[in-house]
């Protein structure tokens, strides 16, 4: 079938609802005004409450677990533990989850003696109310026996991960980088450090368990994908899917933690399948600093160019952490071997155990960490070859992706350097390191690139037209923040002709139609091309009616005569020729017209990237060392967007991300006792309103519907690329001084 006709809708509200337009959220009504709900609102008059009761030890044995005291509280109904709780599969396959580490053993709450890692639940405490539940938690006794623990990847053992039946996973090298390096006149080598960071979402992480009267499980669950949370305690606990119900339909924030399935999922079901009864697990913040992390990392590069700043080796190592029973890796040197021409680059990437949990996804993960460490050393190479730090990057600019030697589906990254350079007023940059100044603060400008995957994955959507007139659209994807249900709603009305306000998205809930996990930036191109697809077959179906009926206006019509108008199907050539939906459904004797259809990326060989062009000024106190950032232009191609306003948000997001990773983000542990010791908002540090400037966002559009069929490409994380960077390198512009490990706090900065 041709491509659909669909004009730009003007909606009741003034609102145009096509593609390009800055509508506003479909949902922001119910957030701000308390009608949604999250995962821990849910509440029955029976519902149980369960306080999980964490290891005091990071590694070692159960010798002795006592829960008299705590079962003899008026109102406890059950202290499970590895001793009572309900078996569970012992096969590791089943517990595999659409984001899970490739290698290893899941870990299982309540499942042995063994503790594993600083912080894991041992004990649940379930009762009537939750003030109950805590106070009895605290009468809990346990006996340990402690075992050596490493928490400190510096002490660590490095390894090169493997996968099954391929063997270790080691990046793809190319040339003959030492000796590459070893000839330049240029060099430049620099050990770079992150440290760890948790996720930190607004919402805790919980699970309200509902046990219905037909034996049902009924299952509200903080999620990125419902899915994943119902393949996961179904094939776990042996429950039939048929049985199980899992919704999400607001999640206060995510950024990566929820796209494993957590404890508290496994704590909640595990008590509601013992007792029979409902049952809610709500974590503490000091508890969700006992789950994945973005893992520290060490990273070693070497950059080797001519006296012109021409790349000539890159030699790229790096160490981040895994748990000691799962290997979880990220792709952390790829990235400027990928961006940069050159022919010689020598890459290596190695995991190190450390009794931590397992660490997890977090926005942009190894993309945050190796690009904003590789466009430090760009930075270094830019002053020790005496070249401007953008062109630097010009010179070396890449046409094809460099790892796969292959074309691009798109890349607009020089007319993101050019719009971002020119909006942020670059080429009055004063070169010299502390030669701008305002009073007694240094100003210092810097820049970076940022690159990620553009990712798309298979998603199904169904689209339901009733007799109203009224539409709906339904997907298991989740929205976790970006504004999921206005791009379902948006796409859907430009495809129809739909005002938004006739449109309802459905999502979040394992009933729907088949959707991955929220994560990778995808979602916009998987759930929006499904939902193009669906409509698009709805469409077909109502001429189908109209052509049919007797006396019809649309009579040997077909969908490339037709406009979709305001709910209407019309003749193009003659618009006052046509039907409405809701007379073409009363004639035709119908209540409704379904279609379902599946979205699928499409075939091709070329590289699918997102890129970006980030520009910043700090200003730093020489008398106190405080550093703050003043101006931001982060510059994206993104493919085609949909949403201004909300992608623009997306970015605003991401670069407040790298804020805080440049800045102010990092977990500290006591490693004497394997714990973390800031846990908690008061001593974690993260980006607050007087932390963040005007932040400019230019969208450099590309045609491309080779990334997607409807030619998106995520923006939820590219925000976050390049953006520590920028900062770390407008911090040496302004002091002199330059510092590899991240964040860079008041203390690095004023120590000589």
């Amino acid at each position: 079938m041709k491509e659909m006709k669909s004009q730009t809708l003007q909606a009741q509200e003034g609102r145009n609802a096509g593609f390009g337009t800055a509508l506003s959220r479909v949902d922001g009504a119910a957030k701000v005004t308390g009608q949604a709900k999250y995962a821990a609102e849910f509440t029955r008059p029976d519902l149980l409450f369960g306080v999980v009761y964490t290891a005091r030890i990071a590694k070692g044995k159960i010798k002795r677990i006592d829960t008299s005291r705590a079962l003899a509280m008026d109102g406890v109904v059950d202290v499970l533990t590895h001793e009572n709780s309900p078996r569970v599969t012992h096969f590791d396959l089943k517990l595999k989850d659409m984001s899970a580490p490739t290698v290893g053993h899941p870990f299982r709450a309540l499942d042995s003696d063994d503790i594993l890692y600083p912080g894991q639940p041992i004990a649940l405490v379930v009762a009537e109310t939750l003030e109950i539940a805590r106070a009895a938690a605290r009468l809990v006794d346990v006996d340990y026996e402690w075992q050596d623990f490493e928490t400190d990847l510096k002490r660590a053992t490095p390894f090169v991960p493997k996968v099954p039946g391929v063997g270790e996973r080691k990046p793809k090298s190319r040339g003959k980088a030492e000796a590459a390096f070893a000839s330049s006149p240029v060099q430049i080598t620099g050990d770079y450090h992150l440290m760890p960071e948790h996720h930190n979402p607004m919402e805790l992480f919980a699970s309200t368990v509902f046990c219905e009267d037909d034996g049902r499980l009924t299952i509200y669950d903080k999620t990125q994908g419902v899915k994943n949370s119902h393949c996961y305690i179904c094939n776990a606990m042996g429950f039939k899917r048929a049985k199980v119900r899992v919704l999400s339909p607001f999640v206060g924030g995510a950024f990566g933690s929820a796209l494993r399935p957590q404890y508290q999922l496994w704590l909640a079901a595990l008590a509601a399948k013992k007792l029979e009864r409902s049952v809610r697990v709500v974590m503490t913040r000091q508890e969700m600093f006992g789950h994945g992390y973005r893992p520290e990392c060490y990273n070693r590069i070497q950059l080797g160019a001519d006296d012109q700043g021409h790349l000539k080796a890159i030699i790229n190592s790096a160490v981040t952490g895994t748990s000691s029973y799962e290997n979880y890796t990220e792709s952390i040197v790829s990235w400027g071997g990928m961006l940069y021409q050159c022919d010689n680059a020598k890459l290596d990437y190695q995991i190190a155990r450390v009794d931590t949990a397992t660490p997890c996804n977090m926005r942009a993960p190894g993309g945050a960490t190796g690009t904003n460490m590789f466009e430090i050393a760009m930075d270094e190479l830019a002053y020790a070859s005496n070249v401007d730090p953008l062109e630097l990057r010009l010179r070396n600019y890449a046409e094809r992706h460099q790892l796969k030697d292959r074309d691009y589906t798109s890349k607009a990254l020089r007319d993101c350097y050019q719009r971002g350079a020119r909006k942020f007023g670059w080429e009055k940059r004063s070169p010299e390191p502390r030669s701008m100044r305002e009073g007694h603060e240094l100003i210092g400008w810097g820049m970076a690139t940022g690159v990620w995957d553009a990712m798309m994955a298979p998603t199904s959507v169904r689209a339901t037209l009733h007799a109203d007139g009224s539409l709906e659209v339904g997907t298991a994807t989740a929205d976790i923040g970006p504004g999921t249900y206005t791009m379902m709603t948006q796409i859907a009305s430009d495809a129809t002709g739909i005002p938004v306000e006739r449109i309802t998205a459905k999502l979040g809930d394992s009933d729907l139609p088949f959707a991955p996990v929220e994560g990778g930036s995808a979602t916009a191109a998987s759930a929006g091309t499904a939902v193009q697809k669906a409509c698009h077959a709805l469409m077909k179906q109502v001429l189908e009616q109209a052509n049919q009926l007797e006396n019809s206006p649309l009579s040997g019509a077909r969908m490339e005569d037709v406009d979709l108008v305001g709910g209407r199907i019309q003749l193009s050539e003659n618009p006052a020729q046509g039907m409405s939906f809701s007379e073409v459904f009363t004639a035709a004797g119908l209540d409704s017209l379904e279609a379902k259809k599946f979205g699928r990326p499409r075939m091709t060989r070329k590289a699918r990237n997102t890129h970006s062009a980030v520009f910043v000024e700090v200003r730093v106190d020489e008398e106190v060392g405080m550093a703050r950032v003043t101006r931001v232009v982060n510059a994206v191609a993104a493919g085609r967007i949909i949403n201004p306003k909300t992608a623009r948000s997306q970015i605003i997001g991401g670069v407040v991300f790298g804020i805080g990773m440049a800045l102010e983000e990092e977990s500290l542990a006591d490693h004497r006792i394997g714990r973390w010791m800031n846990h908690n908002l008061a001593e974690y540090h993260v980006p607050v309103n007087a932390d963040v400037p005007d932040i400019d966002v230019i969208f450099v559009e590309e045609e491309d519907h080779e990334a997607s069929p409807i030619g998106v490409k995520g923006v939820g994380e590219i925000g976050v690329c390049g953006t520590a960077a920028a900062i770390a390198n407008a911090l040496f512009h302004a002091t002199g001084k330059r510092l590899r490990d991240l964040p860079i706090t008041i203390d690095k900065l004023v120590t000589d």
